[in-house]
């Protein structure tokens, strides 16, 4: 499956016809309660991610937050 993510062109082969938006997130290891998704221009809710399926061409813009700081 090809996708672009934050404007890159990437492959996954792992991907097959009928993966989800959390599926796609497991796969690039990112933890789901730090992430934000947009696809194809719209945010994705992290409720509906089990129901959102990913295709081949969508663009998707993908914010991990990270902690850190001075205390």
């Amino acid at each position: 499956m090809q996708l672009v993510i934050n404007g890159q062109n990437r492959e996954f082969p792992e991907l097959s016809a009928g993966a989800n938006v959390f599926d796609l997130i497991a796969l690039l290891g990112l933890k789901n309660d730090r992430v934000a998704i947009e696809q194809n221009g719209e945010i994705v809710s992290r409720s509906a991610w089990e129901n959102v399926l990913v295709r081949s061409g969508d663009k998707l813009e993908i914010v991990h937050f990270v902690g850190g700081g001075k205390a």
